[in-house]
């Protein structure tokens, strides 16, 4: 797992061994970041269920102001930590439940990432909150990675693209 593009670009994140993890491949991750593109630059990006903090570090790396990481995991929190000292970056990571930070929080995001783990329904509880809370700023976009493809009532999809198993569905707010 490396950082794709930007100012930490080709260095080695470290990462989880074993077959129940499923960090999002370089491939997708360099096709994601090309179809956000200049999007990125200036923005708060949110990293749920971070994970390794590969996404959230790969945004600070294409010039993202703020980023702030989430994960119950306190391996995952050790781990995300130790990435951000090896690319020498500094960011908000936060030791919680995603669902649980997003009840909490009244910050709006530019971008927000979402990856649960699969055959779990936690990710489409996380946009219904992001929903209700109105956490995406007015031209943010919440990124949604999963094994199906599936619609969110109150927010509108605005993109799908399949990478192996991977989706990654876009959504925005809708328009009032």
């Amino acid at each position: 797992m490396r950082v794709v593009a930007g100012k930490f670009k080709g260095m080695r994140l470290l990462e989880f061994k074993g077959e129940d993890i499923r960090p999002t491949s370089d491939y997708a991750k360099e096709s994601l970041f090309n179809i956000l593109k200049d999007k990125v630059i200036g923005a708060t990006f949110l990293d749920l269920f971070a994970g390794t903090g590969n996404m959230g570090i790969e945004a600070l790396s294409r010039g993202a102001e703020e980023v702030v990481f989430v994960d119950k995991s306190k391996k995952s929190i050790e781990l995300i930590k130790k990435n951000l000292e090896k690319v020498k970056a500094t960011a908000e990571v936060k030791n919680t439940d995603s669902l649980s930070y997003l009840s909490l929080t009244d910050k709006k995001f530019d971008i927000i990432f979402i990856d649960p783990p699969y055959k779990s329904n936690l990710g489409f509880l996380a946009l219904d909150l992001i929903k209700e809370k109105d956490l995406l700023t007015e031209d943010g976009v919440a990124i949604f990675e999963n094994e199906d493809k599936k619609e969110v009532e109150g927010l509108i999809k605005v993109d799908e693209r399949k990478y192996g198993r991977a989706i990654l569905t876009f959504f925005k707010k809708e328009r009032v």
